[in-house]
């Protein structure tokens, strides 16, 4: 009996001391796991540093690119840009967000660069025609207006040297860095133009007025008057500004005509007319200035009433001049008793204005700011610059005629 009870006792204890074991087992495997899930986060937590560190490297390095000033340094800002972006992970490439940078900088797909032409070759000749416009990084909108112009202008002239210049640097260096197309800014052209020995100098510019841009690139033309023999100006597409808004001129009318068409047939309609039986109004969007020559998108709503196209509404991104301002077109158009809209840029190019500020996803597009006011059964978009319609480039050749002519005269 003794033994039985000695047994026991040795029994209990043997699953006290096993049970005692467990325990320190448990609770050492309990602190095992806490260690392991402490360096999984610690290692969580640097992977994210990690990633953001290399998007906000690149970040960086857009927001030095994102200059309207060229340096010796640009060329290689631009590559190192584009190879820190392509190091990273799709994941890191999300997170890249600066003061101008973000993922669409590199990552949009705005078409096939290779399509385009920068025409900045060498072997000039002695007479040059060069093109400038303000650019736009959008490769399609870039070959469809832009190269469409000079394309038309070099059959045209076939005996001179069609040649392009952008105004906008931050353009150029976008274009540069994520396609690898070198497109000459005015400097960087017109020091190419003297040094090929061109004497007679022909500056067609694709601006739409006489503003702001069109006084920069007249007063950097002012720097070469002595390299060339002979330089003329043609007129931008608008002509000369006028006085006030009841003043337009043939180019105005002109452009009126073909960018109106041009947006009834695109919309399926066989004329104005039937598009305004339908209760359709067509917006034209400009860019809109602070510059004297707005009145120019004045002059151009007092154009579309004069040839009767009632149903035409000008509006500007800037809201310059103020009746042009989103808010206001919308009213102006719900007092006129239509009730579906098409947005189309007034704009040389569709480029980052025509797919953002009209067309896009964000509140304070004119998208969503016709679709917020409710007054509208559909509100649709047309991404198609100016530059793309046949008229507005026998225009640019118009003007351009006159430029070369005056060289004789």
């Amino acid at each position: 009996m003794r033994k039985r009870n000695i047994h026991k006792a040795a029994a209990a204890l043997t699953a006290i001391a096993l049970c005692a074991g467990v325990l320190t087992g448990c609770s050492a495997a309990s602190s095992t796991a806490s260690g392991a899930a402490s360096s999984s986060s610690e290692t969580v937590s640097a992977s994210e540093d990690s990633d953001e560190a290399a998007a906000q490297k690149v970040a960086d390095l857009i927001d030095a690119i994102y200059v309207q000033q060229r340096t010796e340094d640009t060329d290689a800002q631009c590559e190192a840009a584009k190879a820190a972006w392509d190091a990273l992970t799709d994941a890191q490439k999300e997170l890249v967000e600066g003061e101008n940078a973000d993922p669409d900088y590199f990552g949009r797909d705005t078409g096939d660069a290779s399509k385009d032409d920068p025409r900045n070759a060498d072997d000039i000749g002695e007479n040059e025609l060069l093109v400038v416009s303000f650019g736009t990084s959008f490769n399609d909108s870039r070959t469809q207006d832009i190269k469409a112009i000079e394309d038309a202008l070099q059959q045209a002239y076939p005996d001179w040297s069609i040649r392009r210049a952008f105004t906008a640097q931050i353009i150029i260096n976008h274009v540069q860095a994520r396609d690898g197309e070198k497109i000459d800014n005015m400097q960087q052209a017109l020091d190419r133009a003297v040094a090929n020995g061109v004497k007679n100098l022909v500056v067609q510019p694709t601006h739409l007025m006489h503003g702001a841009e069109y006084d920069e690139m007249c007063e950097m033309l002012d720097q070469y008057s002595d390299k060339f023999e002979k330089v003329a100006i043609a007129e931008p597409l608008l002509g000369e500004v006028g006085s006030d808004a009841t003043v337009i001129n043939a180019d105005k009318e002109a452009v009126a005509k073909a960018v109106t068409a041009d947006a009834v047939s695109d919309a399926g309609y066989e004329s104005l007319d039937a598009a305004a039986k339908d209760k359709v109004a067509f917006v034209f969007m400009g860019h809109g200035t602070s510059h004297t020559a707005k009145v120019s998108y004045s002059q151009m709503q007092t154009a579309m009433q004069t040839l009767g196209y009632d149903n035409v509404f000008i509006g500007t991104v800037e809201g310059e001049p103020e009746e042009t301002a989103c808010e206001n077109v919308i009213e102006a158009v719900k007092a006129a008793g239509y009730t579906k809209v098409i947005l189309r840029p007034l704009m040389v190019v569709a480029g980052d204005h025509a797919n953002n500020d009209m067309a896009g996803a964000d509140e304070d597009s004119w998208l969503s700011q016709f679709n917020a006011s409710g007054a509208f059964e559909s509100v649709d978009c047309q991404i198609s610059g100016l530059g793309s319609i046949a008229d507005v480039q026998q225009l640019y050749i118009a003007h351009t005629k006159a430029a070369v002519d005056s060289l004789n005269g």
